[in-house]
């Protein structure tokens, strides 16, 4: 089961991920984001993938629609401290991280 947490700070929401995304956690982590990023209304989204022991394409969803969903309210995003199997879906998808 996946969890995510957020830490609001000056113009950035920090989402740090933890557990298994698969396809039902990819959906209810993304009501829980979009509704802090309608909240916050912040100017970065990081999210952190240090807590994240599975992913799968339902993952690449999941970070591919909060980047277009922030952009379109004039934000940004980063993906940072994938694990090291996460990173290989992440270069296969093209997605840039830190």
């Amino acid at each position: 089961m996946a969890k995510v947490w957020f830490i609001p700070a000056g113009g950035t929401l920090a989402a740090y991920l933890s557990g298994e995304i698969d396809h039902h956690a990819a959906q209810s982590l993304r009501r829980e984001i979009d509704a802090q990023i309608d909240t916050q209304m912040p100017e970065l989204l990081a999210l952190d993938f240090s807590g994240v022991t599975f992913m799968d394409s339902s993952g690449v969803g999941l970070i591919l629609g909060r980047g277009k969903y922030i952009a379109s309210l004039g934000g940004h995003m980063t993906v940072q401290n994938p694990p090291p199997q996460i990173c290989k879906m992440l270069d296969l998808a093209k997605i840039h991280y830190v």
